[in-house]
């Protein structure tokens, strides 16, 4: 459609937004031969949006806690130079001292 045509079909109320024109269109029909092509049924739906959500955020059961707690920096960054796994490193670090502490 050229500009000049655009322009005419806009003067007459003619033209349609990208929207219009989705909204316009007739609904998808599976034609029944590709099955990657065949519309999910509802079912199918909720149970993608249940695994989704399973997989988000720390696991069920989990006894950990989220906490702030200020650290020197040099132990810190002690920890940190490990690399990754340094937080569970700690964790483990204080769990030893506790069983320690306990034993005595």
């Amino acid at each position: 459609m050229t500009l000049d045509e655009l322009r005419k079909a806009s003067a007459q109320g003619k033209t349609k937004t990208q929207k219009d024109r989705v909204q316009a269109s007739a609904p998808y029909a599976w034609d029944g031969q590709n099955e990657n092509e065949r519309p999910l049924t509802r079912e199918e739906m909720q149970g993608g949006i249940e695994i989704y959500r399973r997989q988000r955020g720390r696991p069920t059961g989990s006894d950990k806690e989220s906490t702030t707690i200020r650290i020197d920096s040099d132990v810190l960054a002690a920890f940190r130079a490990g690399g990754p796994g340094w937080q569970t490193r700690m964790n483990a670090a204080l769990r030893d001292w506790l069983k320690m502490q306990t034993a005595a």
